[in-house]
């Protein structure tokens, strides 16, 4: 591997982007190839099989693009597929998924007590954050809650307007996260609306938001496989879509400041 190549991401849809900008702005040089798989959106009401499958398709695709590393910028196929695309690339390139990260990062902080975790409904019934966390920390008091709606919400476009904050005060209001003092975004998508949620919160509630922490981590990763890009300028990144959706491009556009290409690429016709 060169640290040439580029950085191979993939999600659902738009929340992936999240983490594609934090990478985009602590490693400006690195080319990146983000993935939306936008036709089986959302993961989190899919099976675990269909998930695994999913995710180790896109990765043996990014792989074929000579990625120097593969990102699940996606809780859901964090949580279901990593050993499969960790089977996947293994030898071919490096893996990264967006849960570990953050539970390292978390677990540490001792200043943290009772801690909240939403989540799709895969990620929640999957049990990987709380069992992670509490074998990291097990003083630690964990809550999960499953928020599915909250995906296609953003996916569709109902962002800072009376629709979401009706359905975010919903289940930020449930007892399951009562009494919290940190909440874990355990979805790539949630970063859109964090300013919402603080809001529901008074600003009293530390909200762990994975992007930032995932380019940091992914950066201390590339740097001690000596695969840091340090000669590109201004990379063109490529981002590409299993079905073409307009918010895809305008949430795109938002984070990259219009500098995008969306290209549709067929990965599912002859699978």
């Amino acid at each position: 591997m060169q640290p040439s190549q580029p950085i191979g991401i993939f999600d659902s849809g738009v929340g992936g982007l999240t983490v594609a900008n934090a990478i985009r702005q602590i490693l400006p040089d690195e080319q990146m190839i983000y993935f939306g798989d936008t036709f089986h959106l959302p993961y989190g009401d899919k099976s675990a099989d269909s998930v695994k499958f999913y995710s180790t398709r896109i990765s043996e695709y990014l792989l074929s693009l000579n990625c120097k590393l593969i990102l699940i910028a996606c809780n859901t196929a964090s949580a279901l597929a990593w050993e499969a695309v960790s089977e996947t690339v293994r030898g071919k390139s490096l893996a990264m998924n967006v849960i570990d990260p953050v539970i390292d990062e978390v677990a540490g902080n001792t200043k943290i007590k009772r801690i909240g975790v939403i989540g799709t409904k895969g990620t929640i019934n999957s049990g990987t954050y709380k069992l992670k966390l509490i074998q990291k920390n097990n003083r630690l008091d964990v809550r999960s809650l499953a928020t599915p709606l909250l995906v296609p919400m953003i996916e569709e476009g109902f962002i800072f307007d009376d629709i979401s904050n009706a359905i975010i005060r919903n289940y930020l209001s449930r007892e399951e996260l009562q009494g919290i003092d940190t909440l874990i975004l355990g979805c790539t998508h949630y970063p859109i609306i964090k300013q919402q949620i603080a809001r529901f919160f008074d600003f009293r509630v530390q909200i762990v938001d994975s992007a930032v922490i995932v380019a940091k981590r992914l950066r201390k990763l590339l740097r001690e496989n000596n695969l840091l890009n340090k000669d590109s300028e201004n990379p063109v990144h490529q981002f590409l879509v299993s079905d073409y959706t307009e918010y895809f491009e305008i949430i795109a556009r938002m984070f990259f400041e219009g500098d995008i290409r969306l290209q549709k690429i067929d990965l599912w016709s002859h699978s």
